[in-house]
């Protein structure tokens, strides 16, 4: 920070300070001219019309004197447009008058002048304020810079943190994946089904609140972490080629809970040893691991109440549960397993279509109706490799 700073110091320091002097009389150009060149650069402008062309070009100057009574347009009118100019609106301005009334003051003041400089010219004071308000606006520029640079940096450690977020997410959830007989790029085409389903819904009365604000991208992200309970599951049970028994199946059914109960376990460890300005920040991070709790609690549960661990019906499922469970259910059926060849875009959705209101939401599937195609493109675009099915 403060490398990238002092550099914006000495690029400052390198560059003349301009100043630019707006006066229809001549006299009164030379006059300031020539008190002012031996410190600065100085530009000159004898109307208000060139005064904005010159206050518009380079070298842009740093500060303007600013004649208020000229013809045409005046000082007021001046400001007025320099104000409104996205490239002059911070450039600061005295006006140099022969009005030294409270009421002209005030007025220019109002318009956005700095300062105010009365004729006949006391060269004391001209310098005086003059480097007055060119150190304020040193100090605004530096203040600037440092602000900008504040916000580059935060930008920046926001994105790593959320990329070592995400990369953590992944690697959670390529470890239960590694144990189990799915392969290669199920979670990505996972997620990227559960994004299509929820955005296609988003703008649903029954959907509108559960997928609000953040909540959407929170649930895509999580969208990964449905089998993280598999770590749990023996191998006997979880890499079976054929049909599980009925004890079997029992055991592979806690996949949910362990699952779920590992990313409690990881809240509740966090807050026991957090502080109080820990516990402030955690919240949008806690948001995030109850949504993952609910997906891995809750993708297996069915419309009809008859799916599991708690045999949760209609919309006391999760909105985000049911998306991932349609989603985890198209990819298992267009997929190879080793106990079972792909099935056809069409035959997975006569299956789904059949668990219209059964096993699936009603309105999820007509989400997945009206995303069909773009499913089958992903399904295409990340299929697994042929060598990790073999």
């Amino acid at each position: 920070m403060h490398k990238s700073i002092s550099q914006s110091s000495l690029s400052d320091s390198a560059s003349p300070t301009t100043i630019l002097i707006v006066d229809d009389t001549p006299q009164n150009i030379k006059v300031l001219g020539e008190l002012l060149k031996q410190d600065y650069h100085i530009r000159a402008a004898n109307s208000g019309e060139r005064a904005l062309h010159a206050a518009d070009s380079d070298p842009r100057p740093d500060l303007i004197l600013l004649d208020v009574m000229m013809p045409g347009m005046n000082g007021y009118e001046v400001l007025r447009h320099l104000r409104a100019n996205g490239n002059t609106k911070n450039i600061p301005v005295i006006f140099i008058t022969a009005m030294a009334t409270a009421e002209n003051e005030e007025f220019g003041l109002e318009l956005g002048a700095v300062d105010y400089i009365t004729k006949p010219f006391n060269p004391s004071i001209v310098l005086a304020r003059v480097h007055t308000q060119l150190e304020l606006k040193r100090a605004r520029d530096r203040l600037a810079n440092e602000n900008d640079w504040l916000e580059r940096e935060v930008a920046r450690r926001m994105r790593e943190n959320l990329l070592i977020q995400d990369l953590s997410i992944r690697a959670l959830a390529c470890l239960a994946e590694a144990r189990d007989n799915e392969t290669g790029q199920h979670i990505v085409r996972t997620q990227i089904y559960v994004d299509l389903l929820a955005r296609n819904l988003a703008e649903h009365e029954r959907f509108r609140d559960a997928l609000a604000g953040p909540r959407l991208n929170m649930i895509v992200k999580a969208a990964p972490l449905h089998d993280l309970g598999k770590v749990g599951i023996p191998d006997a049970i979880l890499l079976k080629p054929g049909r599980l028994t009925v004890e079997e199946f029992e055991i592979m059914k806690t996949h949910t809970t362990i699952g779920a109960d590992a990313i409690t376990k990881a809240m509740e460890q966090a807050l026991a040893g957090a502080d109080d300005a820990m516990e402030e920040i955690a919240g949008s991070a806690f948001a995030f691991l109850k949504v993952a709790r609910e997906i891995s609690l809750s993708h297996q549960e069915k419309w009809d109440g008859s799916g599991y661990p708690a045999g949760l019906a209609g919309d006391a499922i999760p909105v985000s549960a049911r998306l991932m469970a349609l989603a985890d259910v198209f990819d298992a059926l267009m997929t190879r397993r080793v106990y079972k060849p792909p099935m056809t875009l069409d035959e997975t959705t006569k299956i789904i279509m059949d668990g219209r209101g059964k096993h699936f939401d009603p309105a999820v599937v007509n989400a997945f109706v009206a995303c069909r195609e773009r499913f089958a493109e992903i399904a295409a675009r990340y299929a697994d490799p042929v060598s990790e099915l073999s």
